[in-house]
Parts: structure tokens; C-alpha cells; sequence
């Protein structure tokens, strides 16, 4: 992870994140600020689409609570339960502190990305 962090805000609150150190996550960092609408996806994680395609990078199957990742090139995707995806897998993104409890339910959220002071 870098040093970097961001602040993620929906309508029920604000979390902060810590980016990874990887080129995904240094070009999502430039994208911000952003406004996502995303839906629910298997009752574990919460997806939207970005406006262009970020790096391809290194891959991983498994993710846990408060993940951060890249699915394909364009698809953010903010996981509030831990399991598992099919291969290719994801990059990794960044890493979620705080309570995810608010993305835990099937409705769709809009969520505010930026840059944290």
C-alpha cells in the first residue's frame, strides 16, 4: 500500500482508503475526483463502472472485507464480504478502514470518490 488515501462517500457516510502501489491504482488516483453509481453483485461486493480503463497488472482470486479492486479494466468494485472470484481475478486496488456495513444490503449505491486532504 502507498501512502496515498482516498475518501469514499455515499449518502449513510464516509470511509477512507489507502491505495495500493501499483499502476491501477496510481491512474485511479488521477481519474479523481468521481461520482460511481453502483449496483450489487453477489451479495459481497458493490461495482461500478469507471469512465476509461485503468493498467492491467498483477491478479489475485481471493479478497476480504474492505478490498478495493479492479474486475476486467473497468469495473471498481468495493467488497464488503471476503471470498473468492474466478480467474483472471482482480488487481487489488487499495484497502477500505472502517465499518463497510452500509454497502450490505442488495440496493444500489452512488458513491464520491476523491483524493483525502
Amino acid at each position: 500500500m502507498t501512502n496515498t488515501e482516498i475518501l469514499i462517500a455515499t449518502g449513510n457516510g464516509q470511509l477512507r482508503a489507502r491505495l495500493a502501489d501499483n499502476e491501477a491504482a496510481k491512474a485511479l488516483a488521477r481519474m479523481l475526483p468521481l461520482r460511481l453509481e453502483m449496483r450489487d453483485h453477489l451479495r459481497q461486493e458493490k461495482t461500478g463502472e469507471l469512465p476509461s480503463r485503468l493498467p492491467d497488472g498483477e491478479r489475485q482470486t481471493e479478497f476480504s472485507v474492505g478490498t478495493l479492486g479492479l474486475w476486467e479494466d473497468r469495473d471498481f468494485v468495493i467488497y464488503y464480504g471476503q471470498g473468492r472470484v474466478p480467474a483472471p481475478g482482480i488487481i487489488i486496488l487499495g484497502q477500505v478502514s472502517g465499518d463497510l456495513s452500509q454497502f450490505d444490503n442488495p440496493k444500489g449505491v452512488t458513491v464520491s470518490l476523491a483524493l483525502a486532504d
